[in-house]
């Protein structure tokens, strides 16, 4: 119960990781808002407050609370929504997961504006706003003389980490929300919050083709490395008290393994102590690079 009568909102948490992630939290003692549209894998189709609230059933099911969220949080009024509603069902927010995205994978040389543009929305846009409005919440809160130990968990990726064959706008939304978790981790700070993402690996509706290809089934009775329920204990942890110490980080996730990633560090320098002349600059980078480690190879090349 480490996060005992803690109000979080998940968003895109009808399937998948974001379900597994709300239904943990609610088994570690929060009352949670499960925010989803119930759109299709690549984000197409009419909303359906369906999946949102199933998973409101399953939590009551459990001996919790929650509330459904149907509001699209890559709209201003939508993001503002979620917020209100964890503050009128709850009193207040205390966690925000930004969870929500879909994919609309293709070679950049057949990738079309509109699928850049989707996925940038979801995944890129998606954690802003909802971050954005939180922010507000608890900077009022603490201007109003109310205590704040809040968390925010952003999802990005390995794909945004380290690259992904085929998905370029994918990984330069994931990619964009490093940047955004580090700006809004000094930002947000002198509030009382802390900021944070993961990169998980599971199999869920965006990814089940992928690992259908590459990886058995588990055995009846082995470990699923893969099932989202192994990623969703950091994301409980990350939104406890207890991680109040945390912040700006990005973890790994997958099956039983958890890792920090040191991203990008100042590595090997040269200071000439002037301008350099272009035809120096080879012999120079080429000293750096012996100097540095080999960066890790993107995910699906060669």
């Amino acid at each position: 119960m480490i996060c005992k009568d803690r109000v979080v909102a998940v968003t895109g948490a009808g399937r998948g990781l974001g379900r597994a992630h709300a239904l943990e939290f609610a088994r570690q003692g929060a009352l949670v808002v499960v925010n989803d549209l119930g759109v299709a894998r690549d984000g197409t189709g009419g909303a359906a407050a369906g999946p949102a609230e199933e998973v409101v059933k399953e939590i009551e099911a459990l001996g919790g609370r929650a509330v459904p969220s149907p509001h699209d949080i890559a709209t201003e009024d939508g993001a503002a929504a979620l917020v209100a509603t964890a503050v009128e069902a709850f009193g207040r927010l205390d966690v925000l997961v930004n969870n929500a995205g879909f994919l609309r994978d293709r070679m950049l040389i057949n990738l079309s504006e509109d699928e850049w543009d989707a996925v940038m929305r979801v995944h890129l846009k998606g954690h802003f706003l909802p971050l954005k409005h939180a922010g507000r919440h608890w900077r009022a809160e603490r201007k109003a003389g109310r205590p704040v130990d809040a968390r925010v968990i952003n999802t990005s990726s390995g794909a945004g980490l380290l690259g992904s064959v085929g998905q370029g706008n994918y990984s330069a939304a994931k990619a964009g929300i490093v940047g955004l978790t580090l700006v809004a981790s000094a930002e947000l700070a002198r509030y009382g919050v802390t900021v944070n993402a993961i990169a998980p690996a599971a199999r869920t509706r965006m990814t089940e083709e992928v690992f259908a290809q590459t990886m058995a089934p588990p055995a009846e009775g082995e470990f699923d490395t893969m099932a989202p329920e192994n990623v969703s204990p950091l994301v409980v942890w990350l939104g406890s008290a207890e991680s109040r110490a945390v912040t700006g980080r990005v973890f790994e996730a997958e099956g039983g393994r958890i890792c920090v990633m040191n991203a990008f560090r100042h590595g090997p320098m040269i200071d000439k102590g002037a301008r350099w002349d272009p035809a120096e600059v080879g012999t120079a980078v080429r000293d750096l690079l012996a100097r540095a480690p080999d960066p890790e190879p993107v995910f699906g090349a060669g």
